[in-house]
């Protein structure tokens, strides 16, 4: 199963027929994907299954019809276990950022959440999970790719939030506090959580 968002409502690619959550099944196979986006959109759905016969082969297929965007991330983890949690453009966010040409997916993880917080002595950790939403830039529809890696760091000193990136704040949050921050953020940031906190048990 592959879960893409759209303005935060969910289209679910699968070959399972549990749907659990009741939203509007599509199948593959006859799918017009603009016409769908379009639904979302205006608000029409809330969130769709796309059922597919095959579904690494309509996996591909799906990710071909956009321009992909690569990017890494880090949940990152102080001495105390907080997390870190940056503040962008009025959504609390973790620090993320695009793939540049030479890179490995996991220094563009640890370099974005250097330049997004200011912080330093980061330690990769494990890699935790890939996430997907769709946003269109000068009318071009995106396909974002995250792939998302749990990270370390006794750094101690003030943070400082990248201003040029919309960026106002960097702090760590306690358990409290991050409960509260998931409720101003984005559906992607809460599965990262979710993932993140299903591997404690």
């Amino acid at each position: 199963m592959y879960k893409v968002f759209v303005n935060d409502a969910p289209i679910i690619v699968t070959d399972s027929l549990n749907n659990k959550n009741r939203y509007p099944v599509f199948a593959f196979k006859d799918l017009v994907l603009e016409e769908l986006l379009c639904q979302f959109e205006n608000n029409i759905i809330k969130g769709a299954v796309l059922f597919c016969d095959d579904l690494e082969k309509d996996w591909t297929v799906f990710k071909n019809s956009f321009n992909v965007i690569v990017a890494g991330g880090g949940l990152v983890l102080n001495a105390n276990k907080e997390i870190l949690f940056i503040y962008r453009n009025g959504i609390w966010d973790l620090p993320k950022g695009r793939l540049e040409e030479g890179e490995t997916i996991e220094s563009t993880a640890l370099r974005e959440v250097e330049e997004e917080c200011g912080i330093k002595n980061l330690f990769l950790k494990k890699f935790l999970i890939v996430t997907y939403h769709v946003f269109y830039y000068k009318k071009e529809k995106r396909l974002k790719e995250t792939f998302w890696y749990v990270m370390d760091s006794n750094y101690s000193e003030a943070l400082t939030p990248q201003l040029e990136e919309g960026i106002t704040k960097a702090v760590f949050k306690n358990e409290t506090e991050s409960k509260h921050a998931l409720r101003d953020t984005y559906e992607n940031i809460k599965l990262v959580i979710e993932t993140y906190q299903k591997t404690l048990k």
